[in-house]
C-alpha cells in the first residue's frame, strides 16, 4: 500500500466521522500486517467520558494510541484548556512526539479536533499548521448531508492554499438509506480532483470489532495499493 508514513485525518466539521474512519484506516492497516500508531493531539470532553483513543483501541484492535492533552468540557480545545486552566502545548511538542511514534511505526494517524482550522495551541496553530510541520498527508472526512459540497470545497481550498497532500475523501457515516440527495453528493465528491476513498456506514461503530476489521477493507476501498 503505497500510503506515506503520518497521515492526519481532518473534517469539514465536527461529529462527521473522524473517529471511526482513523479507526477504520488503522483497521485496513493492522490487517495488512503494517504497526499503526494513533495520536490525538487534543481531547475535548473527558469530563462526559469522550476518548477517541479508547474508541479507535476497541474497532481496531492492536494499535499504539496516545492523546497529547485530555480536557474535560465538550468545547474547541482554546476554550476547553481556558476552562480546565490548563496550557497548551505548542504544535512543536505534539509534532516531536508524531515523529518518534513514526520512528518505530510503519503508519501514525493523526486526528483532528474539529475542522482544519480549529485551534490546537495558544499561538494559534491548527491542523494544517501541523501538517505542514509534518510534511503529512490528509485524508478530509465529510458528511453526506446537505451543506457538505459547501464545506468539503472550503477545507480542500484551504488545504491547497498551504500547498498541503490530499490523500483522499471519506464520506464517514453514509445512511442506511440514502436519498437523492446523498447520491447527488456522492457523485460531485467522486468527480471532485483528489481521491474518493469511500464511504462508512452511519451505524459503523455499533459493529462488533471483529465485523469492523473485517469491513473496513471494503468501506474503503479507494485506498491506493
Amino acid at each position: 500500500m503505497n500510503l506515506p508514513p503520518i497521515i492526519l485525518i481532518t473534517g469539514t466539521d465536527t461529529g462527521v466521522g473522524k473517529t471511526i474512519t482513523t479507526a477504520a484506516l488503522a483497521a485496513v492497516l493492522g490487517g495488512l500486517g503494517r504497526s499503526v500508531a494513533v495520536y490525538k493531539p487534543c481531547q475535548s470532553g473527558a469530563s462526559a467520558g469522550d476518548s477517541d483513543t479508547a474508541e479507535i483501541l476497541r474497532l481496531a484492535g492492536a494499535v499504539t494510541a496516545e492523546t497529547g492533552v485530555v480536557l474535560g468540557e465538550p468545547l474547541a480545545p482554546i476554550a476547553a484548556a481556558a476552562v480546565d486552566r490548563m496550557p497548551l502545548p505548542p504544535l512543536a511538542t505534539h509534532a516531536d512526539r508524531i515523529l518518534e511514534l513514526a520512528g518505530s511505526h510503519d503508519h501514525v494517524l493523526v486526528e483532528g479536533a474539529g475542522g482544519l482550522l480549529v485551534q490546537l495551541d495558544s499561538s494559534g496553530g491548527t491542523m494544517a499548521e501541523l501538517g505542514g510541520l509534518l510534511a503529512a498527508a490528509f485524508v478530509l472526512v465529510a458528511r453526506p448531508a446537505l451543506g457538505t459540497l459547501n464545506h468539503t470545497a472550503l477545507t480542500l481550498e484551504a488545504l491547497a492554499a498551504r500547498g498541503l497532500r490530499v490523500l483522499g475523501i471519506v464520506l464517514g457515516s453514509w445512511p442506511g438509506e440514502p436519498g437523492f440527495l446523498h447520491h447527488s453528493n456522492l457523485e460531485v465528491m467522486r468527480s471532485l480532483p483528489v481521491p474518493f476513498l469511500g464511504a462508512l456506514p452511519e451505524q459503523a461503530s455499533t459493529l462488533h470489532p471483529v465485523r469492523f476489521r473485517a469491513e473496513a477493507p471494503h468501506w474503503l476501498n479507494g485506498l491506493p495499493a
